[in-house]
């Protein structure tokens, strides 16, 4: 749906604006509606930023959206599509079900005799290791087998939550700043972010 305040809208833009939102449709198959509103900015002091278009995606989801600012509709709506693919894309992979490896396991699954068989199984040897070699088949469940270290730059819990998103992970530790503090930042359920701190 493309619209204008106060905006005169020509049928071939509503054809560019039709086609290139059509490409956007493979982040999210749920997304049922593009809201294009076009308006002009009547400020001439804004003369390089006077054309402003705003693009709404409604689906199942969050509603996402993406507007920009420019000195043509056709520049203001390029912009603000590649703003909107860039959420689209992010939420998606939010969405993702990672195959292979990294799938989770189901509860049932998990707490299965088979698999907790094979879980806590003791592989059998047959012959030691000689001295100063490791052993890569003696694996018994609950060792540490992996440290990381990263220094301990104080940040703000906005620098942390870019640092998080960055590395593609859940969590992350940092020292925060403002608290003089260890602190973790998490990601929860719908997009939002929690906080715990040492006392």
């Amino acid at each position: 749906m493309v619209k204008g305040r106060n905006v005169e809208i020509p049928d071939h833009f509503r054809v560019y604006v039709s086609e290139k939102l059509s490409r956007l449709e493979r982040f999210d198959r749920t997304i049922y509606l593009f809201d294009v509103e076009l308006d002009h900015e009547k400020n001439r002091r804004q003369r390089k930023n006077c054309q402003h278009v705003e693009i709404t995606a409604r689906g199942r989801g969050p509603v996402v959206r993406g507007e920009a600012c420019a000195d043509s509709f056709y520049g203001a709506f390029e912009a603000a599509v590649s703003k909107l693919e860039s959420r689209l894309r992010k939420s998606k992979d939010r969405r993702k079900i990672h195959y292979g490896d990294k799938t989770p396991v189901s509860l049932a699954e998990a707490t299965s005799p088979e698999h907790l068989e094979r879980a806590f199984a003791m592989p059998a040897q047959d012959t030691a290791p000689a001295e100063g070699q490791v052993d890569l088949d003696d694996h018994t469940p609950g060792r540490i087998v992996r440290v990381k270290e990263h220094p301990a730059t104080p940040m703000t819990v906005d620098d942390a939550l870019y640092e998080m998103e960055l590395v593609g992970h859940d969590f992350f530790l940092f020292h925060d700043k403002e608290h003089d503090k260890p602190t973790v930042v998490y990601r929860r359920h719908a997009f939002d972010y929690g906080l715990i701190r040492l006392a």
